[in-house]
């Protein structure tokens, strides 16, 4: 069985409070984008993983695919499997790749193996894996809370509309990301402002990790300035970073993105 874990973007990101476990509540909105892995899960003698594309960094059996199997098999008698992951989505980019992976693991193996898991009971799974997982159980925009895996519906239509990813390859720490926030309480009725015309947002809607970032990394502010003035009603860093998107009501140009690692399509 092959799928494609898909990346996301966030459109608004407000830091809203330090919690007691040491993470942190937010608020944004999540959209799934076509930017994608490619995930192979087979029955095999023995449970294994490799990885291809991208190198994934750290030891393969703490990979995220692997824990999602593992945290299926203490509740059902799961046989070993093959799972191949072709690494395409940048890693560390505030995109959710990896979180991707896990959740698109939990649904094939529902699948593979007939555990007729619910949605809602998916989601419960994903959530222990990371903060993002259990939005790529159901792929679609959310409003998103707590931790980032708190769901409530939002009206966002932005079909036919053209977007760039531009992955500029700025390692940014999560440490480091943080270190210039102060939590505070998201602007009153902002989810209101993004369930309006996207070319409403640019002066509106804020992802608070730019305050930290573009002083430590001014490429990042000079990439979002440059999608502005190639056309995009709105741009923005995604997640923690360090990739910069850019929405277009018409065709990207065709040099935009060129020297970096990027992604074009539609949304």
């Amino acid at each position: 069985m092959i799928s494609f874990p898909n990346a996301k973007i966030n459109i608004g990101l407000y830091i809203t409070e330090k919690r007691p476990d040491h993470f942190h509540n937010l608020e944004s909105v999540f959209v799934p984008v076509g930017w994608t892995d490619v995930l192979e899960i087979l029955p095999a003698d023995e449970t294994h993983f490799r990885s291809s594309g991208i190198s994934i960094p750290g030891d393969a059996s703490a990979n995220l695919c692997l824990k999602a199997y593992e945290i299926l098999k203490k509740d059902f008698a799961l046989p070993p499997v093959s799972i191949h992951l072709h690494k395409v989505v940048p890693i560390g980019a505030g995109l959710g790749g990896g979180s991707s992976d896990a959740a698109f693991t939990l649904k094939m193996l529902n699948e593979l193996f007939s555990l007729s898991l619910t949605d809602d009971q998916l989601e419960d799974y994903a959530r222990p894996l990371g903060s993002d997982c259990a939005f790529f159980i159901r792929n679609k925009a959310k409003f998103c809370f707590g931790k980032g895996d708190e769901f409530s519906e939002i009206m966002l239509n932005l079909a036919g509309k053209s977007i760039i990813l531009i992955y500029p390859a700025i390692h940014s720490s999560t440490a480091e990301a943080y270190a210039g926030i102060t939590p505070k309480a998201a602007p009153q009725k902002w989810t209101m402002i993004v369930q309006q015309p996207v070319e409403t947002w640019k002066d509106m809607i804020h992802n608070d990790f730019e305050t930290s970032l573009f002083p430590l990394h001014p490429q990042l502010k000079q990439l979002k300035q440059q999608l502005y003035e190639a056309g995009a009603s709105y741009a923005s860093m995604s997640g923690s970073g360090s990739t910069v998107f850019g929405i277009f009501e018409k065709d990207i140009p065709s040099d935009l993105g060129a020297g970096f690692t990027f992604w074009k399509g539609k949304l």
